[in-house]
C-alpha cells in the first residue's frame, strides 16, 4: 500500500446516517454496513482501505451515555495500532457530548478520529450523509510524508471539519447543523480540501494512548433565568449525590447577586460540589469579576468554563470528577486546557 493510502476503521454507532428507506413500507431501516461498498459505491474511488463495525443494536444518540461512550473508546483502543484513522457515525442529537467526552477519555490520541452523521437518511434522494462520510473518511485518512495530519477527535458536518470539543448543535432542520463559534474550522471541503494547520492540535508521537475508563455522572446542567427561586434552587443543591453542576449564567457569566443565590452556591462548594460557570451565549466567554454580577461568584470559588462549551464541560466533569482531586486542584486544572477544549 502507497505510504499516503491509509486503513480506516468506520465504527457506526446509530443515527440517522445510517438509516436507509425500505421502498415498500416507508419506514427507515438499520442499515447493512457489510454491503457499504455496494449501497455507495463513490467509496471505491477513495485510495484508503476501509474496514466497519457497528453496535450490535443501533443506539439512538439521545439514549448515549457513558456505558456507550465506554463502549466506542474500548473499540478504538483495541483497533488502535491497525488502523490510521476512524470515523464514527453518529447521530447528531448528542454527537458533540460524545465527541467531548472522547476527547478527554484518550490521552496522547495520536490518529484522527472523526465524528459525522447527517440530516436525512443516506438513502434519502437529498441526502447529505453521502458527502459527509466520504469526506470524514477523506480526513481520517490525510496523511503527509507518511503521517497522519490530524491528531485529535473531530465533527465533520456540511463542509466543515471542527474540533470536535468546541462544537454544539445549532439547527435541527439546516444540513449546517453544527457550529463552532470560538475556535475555526480545522479544515473546510470545497473545489479542494483545505486544512487549517495552525489551528491543529500538535502532535506528541512518543507518547502511548491512554484510555481512561471512568466516568462520574452525578451532575446537572441548570440554566439561569429570572426568576429562578431560593426553594427550587435549593432542592436542586440538595439532590443525593450530586457531584458539580455545570451552571449556565447570562452573557460573560453573570448571575443574581442576592443573598440567598449566592449563599447556596457557597454551601453547596463547601460541600464539595464543582460548580463551573458557563455562558448562555452561543459564543464568547466567561469573564468572572469583569462586572460586579460575577465578583461574588468569583470569590465563593465557582470555577470558570471560560469559553467552553456546555458540551465540553458537562465531558471535563465527568472525566475529572473520579480522579479524587482536591478542591483547589480540581479547579486549576479545570480552568487549565486539557484537549484544546478552552483558549
Amino acid at each position: 500500500m502507497p505510504e499516503n493510502n491509509s486503513n480506516i476503521l468506520l465504527i457506526y454507532t446509530g443515527g440517522t446516517i445510517g438509516m436507509i428507506k425500505d421502498f415498500e413500507t416507508g419506514a427507515l431501516v438499520a442499515f447493512n454496513f457489510d454491503e457499504l461498498l455496494q449501497n455507495i459505491p463513490e467509496l471505491k474511488l477513495l485510495e484508503h482501505t476501509i474496514d466497519t463495525t457497528s453496535f450490535g443494536a443501533p443506539i439512538d444518540s439521545s439514549n448515549m451515555n457513558p456505558r456507550y461512550y465506554k463502549q466506542i473508546a474500548t473499540v478504538i483502543e483495541e483497533n488502535y495500532d491497525a488502523y490510521d484513522g476512524f470515523v464514527i457515525l453518529h447521530g447528531s442529537d448528542t454527537m458533540s457530548y460524545s465527541a467531548s467526552v472522547l476527547s478527554f477519555m484518550l490521552e496522547n490520541l495520536n490518529k484522527p478520529i472523526v465524528f459525522t452523521g447527517s440530516q436525512l437518511p443516506i438513502g434519502d434522494l437529498r441526502t447529505d450523509a453521502k458527502e459527509n462520510l466520504i469526506t470524514s473518511i477523506q480526513l481520517a485518512g490525510l496523511k503527509e510524508n507518511g503521517k497522519s495530519v490530524i491528531t485529535e477527535i473531530g465533527l465533520y458536518f456540511e463542509y466543515k471539519l471542527y474540533r470536535a470539543n468546541r462544537t454544539t448543535k445549532i439547527n435541527s432542520e439546516n444540513f449546517h447543523a453544527f457550529a463552532s463559534l470560538n475556535y475555526p474550522p480545522l479544515a473546510e471541503s470545497g473545489v479542494n480540501l483545505w486544512v487549517n494547520k495552525p489551528k491543529l492540535k500538535a502532535p506528541n508521537r512518543k507518547k502511548n494512548l491512554i484510555v481512561h475508563q471512568e466516568l462520574e455522572d452525578d451532575i446537572l446542567v441548570l440554566k439561569l433565568f429570572p426568576g429562578i427561586n431560593e426553594r427550587m434552587l435549593s432542592h436542586i443543591l440538595s439532590a443525593k449525590n450530586l457531584k458539580a453542576i455545570v451552571l449556565e449564567t447570562y452573557g460573560s457569566g453573570n448571575a443574581c447577586t442576592e443573598d440567598w443565590f449566592i449563599c447556596l452556591l457557597k454551601n453547596a462548594i463547601a460541600n464539595e460540589i464543582r460548580i463551573v460557570n458557563v455562558t448562555q451565549c452561543a459564543g464568547g466567554s466567561v469573564i468572572m469579576g469583569h462586572y460586579e454580577t460575577s465578583t461574588q461568584l468569583k470569590k465563593i470559588g465557582v470555577i470558570s468554563g471560560k469559553d467552553m462549551t456546555t458540551e465540553a464541560a458537562v465531558a471535563k466533569l465527568m472525566y475529572l470528577l473520579p480522579k479524587d482531586l482536591s478542591r483547589k486542584v480540581f479547579k486549576t486544572i479545570f480552568e487549565t486546557s486539557l484537549r484544546g477544549e478552552m483558549a
